[in-house]
């Protein structure tokens, strides 16, 4: 492996701890749960380890696998690797993958519901629509089975029963919409508790999704 390559890696590992400590301390996971993974380039994907709490990973924790799931060195991939390498796979505008447990969203997910996408614009802009994934069994391919007709055009996804992933085109992309999702989640539920929830005009919706577009478009 060259220098510059075990580089780019050492800065990717220290980039999945940052986010896997940031998504426990804003305790969007708790315990074991949730698992993060990003492509380390074309041939290698970097993804947390199984049985780990978030909140105390260490670079070196983090297992390689091939993008057929193998494992490339020594670790235990996380149990949802099916998922993460079947995103991976449909969706090559993708480079990292967050999946997390976020308390209200989850809530949402439970309930049957998704997050309205035709009431905050952040929602609009930032995360886009968000599918509500049927029920797939954890840690089996039903999971990544019951995603596939949503894999393409969206980067958010509640999970029935289960939990939430997010996409992106950086880590930052990715984590950044699981803690948007959560956000609008709360503001949701508090919209609702106070006795109404106001929709955006459909001229704005319209024009967020165009900005959404082009912005998408244009690589960013």
């Amino acid at each position: 492996m060259s220098a510059r390559r075990r580089a780019d890696e050492a800065e990717q590992r220290r980039e999945v701890v940052h986010v896997c400590h940031r998504l426990y301390a804003r305790g969007l996971v708790a315990g074991q749960d949730g698992n993060v993974s990003v492509r380390l380039d074309d041939d290698r994907l970097l993804v947390t380890p199984a049985g780990w709490c978030k909140g105390d990973l260490r670079p070196e924790d983090l297992v390689v696998t091939d993008l057929r799931g193998n494992v490339m060195g020594e670790g235990r991939a996380s149990s949802e690797l099916r998922m993460h390498l079947r995103i991976h796979a449909r969706r090559a505008d993708v480079t990292a993958v967050v999946h997390a447990h976020p308390p209200i969203a989850t809530g949402f997910a439970v309930a049957g519901e998704t997050i309205a996408a035709d009431v905050l614009p952040e929602i609009i802009f930032q995360v886009g629509e968000v599918a509500l994934v049927p029920f797939g069994l954890p840690g089996t391919p039903a999971l990544a089975d019951a995603m596939e007709p949503w894999l393409e055009g969206h980067d958010a996804f509640l999970l029935a029963n289960h939990g939430a992933t997010t996409v992106g085109r950086s880590l930052r992309d990715a984590l950044f919409r699981m803690e948007n999702l959560e956000h609008a989640a709360c503001i949701l539920l508090a919209a609702r508790q106070l006795g109404r929830v106001r929709t955006l005009a459909p001229d704005a919706v319209r024009a967020l999704r165009e900005a959404r577009e082009a912005v998408r478009n244009d690589g960013g």
